[in-house]
């Protein structure tokens, strides 16, 4: 029987992959082709999907990008023997975007099938979760924390230590809690991961309760993403059957269980606190801190609220030890990261790599620069907050101080790329725009100084007094940034002010009053 592989991940799906996996399952039926169908997550090459890979005796042969109505004749091309076809891709780890990855938290995904836990186990998991158990509370976080592992959902705090927090914390019960809730533009990597290999965010979660004693845990996932949803639903069932979730975690004395939650997408419930609210059946608002979470959190619990991707890599710091993921990356941003690419690009998809690539060598090499084929002009890193980066800022090292250095941010390490057609005076209007939809109204600097920011570039771009009202926006971002409650008003300036600073001809060519003091 041959096996023919169609990722279920909403990258292939957007572009037909249900479809391609109908036609190819007629076809099996009339033809007699002897197929086993199986649905599997990405491997990241987001320009090729729907990619379709096909098992021969000479390893796993893809094809892609392939569209409704052409698996008659690719059959009939002899692609299910790993014949030549114009759209014949060959081994997907000899391609040069992913030859040049260090696969360390997606080493599965795209490879298996993601809802086999046999499968899962076959490719090293739960050697994590068992070490774990093995080893027992205080040193499971004594690895994480010798990892340098630190929170990839965007503030960069140091795993280990929150994890230390919440074991330490006194509580009559304790939570995990997976914020899934991937609202920045450009990012996709939680999706990715809980569509093709939701077992290793499973075993992270149960490896925190393990280090924490929390005996709960939730995945908090956002209602746009229908397809992780119900794969994470399935596999969060299927660990539970297996005796890997529930009363004896892989038969200790460890009680773990997860239940998935769905938000209705409002970007601020990716701030911690706002999350902890809607799923405690409030409205998503943030909340004063301190308490911190980790003392006073879900219910009033210690909670250990983690980023997907940063619970989803601690399996393979269990298995294989802290120090060989803390060898991986620079300074104090150890390990891999994986860095999503969109926008302008050629080479749109996920790249996993370890810290300390230059900005110039993702944008250029890696994404192969503009699918229009114009120069690049900006870059933005970290979502919809992150700051406009120019071409001479393309020497920085991708890590996270470097970065902050240059009045930028890593967030959840999503790049999107603009080619020399794009207007920035709009882009600092659209960063307040978005703040302001998006504000919960709590704080002041933010619910007003995103509507009044807004207003004013709008005055900007209708040549208003340009050099005044530039200079009130830079008073309402100093505003915002100090005075806003949590990062969606504090973060709101990065876009606008880097936009002004970096292509100030852009706004009538009016220099910030900061350049001109």
């Amino acid at each position: 029987m041959t096996k023919l592989f169609i990722p279920l991940d909403s990258f292939a799906v957007a572009c037909g992959a249900d479809q391609i996996a109908e036609e190819f399952a007629r076809l099996n039926a009339d033809r007699g082709l002897s197929l086993q169908i199986l649905r599997n997550g990405s491997r990241g090459m987001a320009w090729l999907e729907p990619m379709i890979e096909v098992e021969t005796p000479d390893g796993r042969i893809a094809y892609g990008p392939i569209e409704p109505g052409e698996a008659d004749a690719l059959v009939d091309a002899g692609i299910l023997s790993g014949a030549g076809h114009p759209k014949r891709i060959g081994r997907v780890e000899e391609h040069p975007f992913f030859r040049a990855q260090t696969r360390h938290t997606f080493k599965r995904c795209g490879v298996i099938d993601p809802l086999s836990l046999d499968d899962y186990k076959a490719h090293g998991g739960l050697k994590g979760l068992e070490r774990a158990i093995g080893i027992g509370a205080e040193a499971v976080v004594a690895e994480v924390t010798q990892s340098g592992l630190r929170g990839r959902g965007g503030a960069g705090f140091p795993t280990g230590i929150k994890w230390k927090t919440v074991a330490e914390a006194e509580g009559a019960r304790k939570y995990i809690v997976a914020n899934a809730d991937e609202g920045d533009s450009g990012t996709f990597a939680d999706r990715m991961i809980m569509e093709g290999d939701p077992f290793c965010l499973i075993e992270g979660m149960a490896i925190a309760g393990v280090a924490t004693g929390a005996t709960k845990g939730y995945v908090y996932l956002r209602s746009e993403y229908p397809v992780a949803i119900d794969v994470m639903r399935e596999a969060i069932a299927r660990a539970h059957a297996a005796g890997v979730l529930g009363a004896s975690v892989l038969g200790s004395s460890h009680v773990f269980d997860i239940e998935v939650r769905v938000g209705a997408g409002a970007y601020v419930c990716g701030e911690e606190t706002s999350l902890l609210d809607s799923l405690e059946g409030k409205r998503g608002q943030v909340r004063f801190k301190p308490p911190l979470p980790a003392i006073q959190g879900l219910f009033g619990m210690p909670t250990v609220i983690n980023n997907v991707i940063s619970l989803a890599s601690t399996p393979e710091i269990l298995a294989a030890g802290a120090d060989g993921y803390k060898e991986l990356g620079v300074g104090r941003s150890r390990g891999t990261i994986p860095i999503q690419l969109g926008g302008n690009v050629r080479h749109g998809g996920l790249f996993e790599a370890p810290f300390g690539m230059t900005l110039g060598d993702i944008v250029n090499d890696v994404a192969g620069g503009t699918a229009s084929g114009r120069p690049v002009r900006a870059v933005q890193v970290g979502g919809p907050l992150g700051a406009y980066f120019p071409v001479s800022l393309f020497d920085t090292p991708f890590d996270y101080e470097a970065f902050a250095a240059k009045d930028g941010l890593i967030g959840h390490a999503g790049i999107v790329v603009f080619d020399d057609t794009v207007d920035m005076m709009a882009q600092a209007r659209f960063a307040f725009e978005f703040c302001a939809i998006e504000s919960c109204g709590k704080c002041t600097p933010c619910r007003v100084g995103a509507v009044r920011g807004y207003e004013t570039v709008k005055k900007i771009i209708d040549g208003e007094r340009p050099a005044e009202n530039l200079a009130l926006v830079e008073d309402l971002c100093n505003t915002m940034k100090f005075g806003s409650l949590c990062a969606l008003g504090g973060f709101t300036p990065y876009p606008v002010m880097s936009a002004i600073r970096h292509f100030p001809e852009d706004f009538h060519g009016e220099p910030m009053r900061v350049a001109a003091e």
